[in-house]
């Protein structure tokens, strides 16, 4: 497990504040109250359509809140614009938050390193030199150094969201979100991934919410677990607390469905 942010020494990074998600007549976030600190490594846990993935997009700015305020550094998110009325993502914050989704979403008409590389050079406007060595970087730091001119098409499920991982990275973000990676992967694969996010929140410092379905995984890598439900926290401690000796009787029987102990 990586080593707990204290909220004494860590301030909050990220914060939801009486967060409100409607999709039509479906309340996806019901007055959610959420702080991350700096630096804390958290999984979301819990049923399919308790809100996880939701709170990912908000903090990304792929989506706006029904009500409330979501916030990197006390900074919004997502702003309305005045003249029609509509959110967007505030330039302060976007380039802030990278995430990693269920599909890979790779460009299929470049190589593995164009697509790394493409948003650092458009987005961050570095050097091309730069670029490249970002991406040679993380290529070796995901296991696949030597797949730099592959195509995404000639990459197995598993070494394609690698190379997804070490795209976001290459941006450079102060926080990482993983939606659900190994999800679309055969079984097989599903480790060869973990163990990439494994060692990058073992290494790295920046601050990582991950929605998973893999427990003993979340047991590893988090600080902090949180079990969700109707749009609610429902539970919300060290892996040791939600995962090994839950005292909820929701959490209880939520990880006996799940096959934990």
């Amino acid at each position: 497990m990586a080593n707990p942010a204290s909220p004494d020494t860590c301030p909050s990074l990220v914060t939801l504040t009486r967060v409100v998600k409607d999709y039509g007549p479906l309340r996806v976030l019901d007055h959610l109250d959420l702080a991350i600190h700096d630096g804390e490594k958290v999984a979301l846990i819990g049923p399919s359509g308790s809100g996880k993935s939701t709170i990912l997009r908000l903090i990304k700015g792929l989506e706006h809140p029904s009500d409330g305020v979501v916030a990197i550094n006390d900074c919004p998110v997502v702003v309305r614009s005045l003249s029609k009325g509509l959110f967007a993502p505030r330039r302060k914050t976007e380039h802030q938050v990278g995430m990693v989704f269920q599909h890979f979403n790779l460009f299929p008409h470049m190589n593995v390193e164009q697509n790394i590389i493409e948003a650092p050079l458009r987005v961050l406007r570095i050097s091309m030199a730069e670029a490249r060595e970002r991406a040679a970087h993380y290529l070796e730091q995901v296991g696949l150094s030597e797949k730099a001119k592959a195509f995404p098409s000639t990459l197995s499920g598993g070494q394609q969201q690698r190379v997804a991982i070490a795209r976001a990275l290459a941006m450079q973000p102060r926080i990482m979100l993983f939606d659900e990676v190994t999800s679309a992967l055969d079984p097989e694969l599903v480790s060869e991934v973990l163990n990439v996010i494994r060692k990058v929140a073992h290494e790295q410092k920046m601050t990582m919410l991950l929605v998973t379905h893999e427990m003993n995984f979340a047991r590893d890598i988090s600080d902090r677990v949180i079990f969700m439900e109707h749009g609610k926290i429902v539970d919300d401690g060290t892996p040791q607390e939600v995962l090994v000796t839950p005292k909820n009787p929701r959490t209880k029987q939520f990880l006996r469905l799940v096959g934990q102990p």
